[in-house]
Order: structure tokens, then C-alpha cells, then sequence
């Protein structure tokens, strides 16, 4: 997972690892708590979600940030991972 945030991001080298590594537990975290389901990280949807949450915190480290878009984003996608089927 890591090596696809890092490609997500668009960062190379290591010296950002401890702290993504950091962003990508507590996005799953996240992602469990906001809809029951553990992240499945060969689904695209989960995946679409955890790199959404890491590249806001990662790029608004700040106090105040830019969160109404990644909200209803994230909404979005957490009514399908709740509600959607698996099926296809």
C-alpha cells in the first residue's frame, strides 16, 4: 500500500515513509470506523479512499483545511463501500 500512495503522490525516495506510513494506518482506521469495513486493499474503491484521505492529510498538515470537497468525496465513496456490492 505504501508504494502506491507514494505513486499516488507522485514522491520518490524514503524519507516520507515513517509519516505515510503513519496516514495510511490511521486512514484505515478511518475508513473502518466511517462504514464498518475493513479495508481491502486489492479493491479499488477502498484503495480510491485511503489514497483520497492520506493525500489530504498529507498536503494540509495545517489546522484549518480545504475539506468540503474530500468530504463529499469521501461520502460518496463510503455509501458504496457500505451499501455496494462486491458482486461485480
Amino acid at each position: 500500500m505504501l508504494e502506491e500512495v507514494k505513486e499516488y503522490l507522485r514522491i520518490d525516495g524514503t524519507e516520507e515513509d515513517l509519516l505515510l506510513t503513519s496516514l495510511i494506518s490511521a486512514a484505515k482506521q478511518y475508513v473502518k470506523t466511517g462504514t464498518g469495513c475493513i479495508v481491502d486493499e486489492e479493491n479499488d474503491l477502498h484503495k480510491l479512499a485511503i489514497n483520497l484521505l492520506v493525500t489530504h492529510w498529507y498536503e494540509n498538515r495545517e489546522v484549518v483545511g480545504k475539506a468540503n470537497a474530500l468530504s463529499f468525496s469521501l461520502q460518496s465513496i463510503f455509501l458504496q463501500m457500505t451499501y455496494g456490492s462486491d458482486s461485480l
